[in-house]
């Protein structure tokens, strides 16, 4: 990385190299990916997403690809917190990258329980999962509306001890609200977007492709979609914003940045190409040099209207 130019951003109080980290689900806990490349080069790592206790996910199959990203219904297949504790931070704490914990759980009472356990991990941030689309408990139910997003973050809130980043649904009816919610609850930062409800069909056997009937839809597709509703949430929340959704590239992490998010997540991307994300840490930093930019925060909310 050139001498001249500042990549770092922080989120809620955690410094990040670059604004580049693996989005959760996507990237398991970096094991199979630390065979690609070192980890120290992303900014940070949103691992799987955990529960309290070890969940075999949802009945394949459960993956269903689409002219422009895939379908899935994987269900939080997780070995559970207390394994990610004993066997998977050390792994992680190799690597010079924030560890971000994405938190699950039927129950409120599940949720506070994860937050108070993670509070004493070593990692850097917990992000809230309230807008899993394929688990039939929980997770959307919580954050598909403004009284449920404030009822479960105002209660975990105060056993969370590190900074809380609470992962919003597109699957809503005004995503601002939501937000709103969210950051009066005591959000310290926001992530945004999980994945869009679909399904896919199989027109030959006139069956559901996937077991569950619908999944969670992510890729290309969804990126209008993303930089829209993150456009939108940055316009009107005081606290940072975690832009994902679509993004294979540095050039599509710079708009997500112009439109007013302070770091970016890399996920189905990385399932076609292994190098997703160095390529586009490198990306945003070609064009920084191309539009003679040095600080890579000169470009978090520079869109010009």
């Amino acid at each position: 990385m050139s001498n001249n130019i500042n990549m770092s951003v922080e989120i809620a109080g955690v410094r990040l190299k670059n604004p580049v980290l693996a989005a959760s689900g996507t990237f398991g806990f970096g094991r199979e990916y630390s065979e690609y490349f070192d980890l120290s080069l992303l900014g940070g790592i949103s691992v799987k997403g955990l529960t309290l206790k070890p969940r075999k996910g949802n009945p394949p199959p459960r993956i269903a690809e689409t002219p422009s990203g895939i379908l899935n219904s994987v269900g939080l297949q997780n070995p559970g917190v207390h394994y990610f504790i004993e066997n998977e931070i050390p792994f992680l704490r190799k690597y010079d990258t924030a560890i971000i914990a994405n938190a699950s759980g039927n129950t409120v009472e599940e949720y506070e329980q994860m937050v108070e356990i993670l509070s004493d991990a070593d990692i850097d941030a917990i992000e809230l999962n309230l807008s899993c689309p394929n688990v039939k408990e929980g997770c959307m139910s919580f954050g598909s509306t403004a009284e449920g997003i404030v009822n479960v973050v105002k209660r975990v809130k105060k056993y969370a001890k590190k900074p809380l980043i609470v992962k919003l649904t597109p699957n809503v009816t005004d995503i601002v609200e939501i937000a709103k919610a969210a950051e009066d609850s005591g959000a310290d930062a926001l992530s945004l977007i999980n994945t869009l409800l679909g399904m896919a069909i199989d027109a030959k056997t006139r069956k559901p492709i996937l077991k569950n009937i619908t999944g969670g839809l992510s890729g290309p597709a969804i990126k209008p979609v993303a930089l829209r509703m993150v456009y939108q949430v940055a316009q009107n929340v005081k606290i940072p914003v975690i832009g994902m959704g679509g993004i294979s590239n540095g050039t599509d992490a710079v708009e997500f940045l112009l439109a007013g998010a302070s770091a970016v997540m890399v996920g189905t991307a990385g399932l076609v190409n292994p190098y997703a994300w160095i390529e586009t840490v490198k990306g945003i930093e070609e064009y920084m040099k191309e539009t003679n930019i040095s600080d890579v925060k000169e470009l978090i909310g520079g869109l010009i209207i």
